[in-house]
């Protein structure tokens, strides 16, 4: 599956489409009025298409909204993501996180990656099946490394609900030194009011979420949907409406409720870490 265009794209034409709608004018009618097809239109709203400013301000008008904030939204979805620079052109998984405000994530045989190690990575992103350039590696963990951020970021933190399989806490990952850093790291970053982390411990059993990891994605905007977001071996996948994101939510709620207690979880990963 290709990845989407780029989330700010995506924010801004579905803004522009429910201003559209809201204006009670079709597709064709609003390209019409505009000077465009209708094709560029549809574009712009699905944000295939960088809008133009002069473009936007038309369609303020032609649809009799005035938006303050449209035009730096328009200004804003031009510039490149901030990942770039390091060279990374995956604009999937970065570039939905950067602009949430809170992320849910079960992680089922790796720790997630908000709550990682420099060493952990290392290893993590060294075990990968295709060769890697050490430049290529640490821009990776140097990227990694500036999304954790904002966890700690008083001006724009982010909210990280992570639920862990025990499975994660005991797959030694880049050697026992190296797990044993993790491991403390973790418990330390229980200790922030914005993360929650909660293990499904092996003595509970089978859980529903033995199937595969994900991360559900939310936003400051009532008006944008959650983001699924399903990684598997060969990409990964982005659900942004349907009842998916419903079953999502449900399953989450569901795991978080099998799992551990926010201190019984502590508990767990001490009681690995002194093992």
């Amino acid at each position: 599956m290709p990845t989407p265009p780029p989330f700010r794209r995506r924010r801004l034409g579905k803004k522009l489409a429910r201003m559209r709608i809201a204006a009670k004018l079709t597709l064709d009618d609003a390209a019409k009025a505009l000077y465009r097809t209708r094709s560029t239109l549809h574009r712009i709203e699905r944000g295939e298409t960088i809008l133009d400013v002069h473009l936007a301000k038309s369609m303020m008008d032609l649809y009799d909204q005035y938006d303050p904030d449209l035009l730096d939204q328009a200004v804003r979805a031009r510039e490149p993501g901030w990942w770039t620079t390091f060279g990374i052109e995956n604009q999937g998984y970065v570039d939905v996180e950067t602009e949430a405000v809170e992320v849910c994530e079960l992680s089922l045989l790796v720790i997630p990656g908000l709550l990682q190690t420099g060493d952990y990575m290392r290893a993590l992103f060294a075990a990968h099946r295709l060769a890697r350039t050490k430049r290529w590696l640490e821009n990776d963990i140097r990227v990694r490394r500036i999304r954790q951020e904002r966890l700690t970021d008083p001006r724009n933190p982010l909210r990280l609900d992570a639920i862990i399989d025990e499975a994660a806490l005991r797959k030694v990952v880049g050697g026992a030194a190296v797990m044993r850093e993790q491991l403390r790291h973790l418990r330390e970053m229980a200790d922030l009011s914005n993360v929650s982390i909660r293990i499904l411990a092996d003595a509970g059993g089978a859980h529903a979420g033995m199937v595969s990891s994900f991360a559900l994605l939310d936003f400051a905007d009532p008006l944008e949907p959650p983001v699924l977001f399903i990684e598997h071996m060969v990409g990964a996948v982005h659900i942004e409406e349907g009842n998916q994101l419903r079953e999502a939510r449900l399953e989450f709620e569901h795991l978080a409720s099998q799992a551990l207690g926010l201190a019984e979880s502590i508990a767990l990963v001490e009681r690995v870490l002194t093992e």
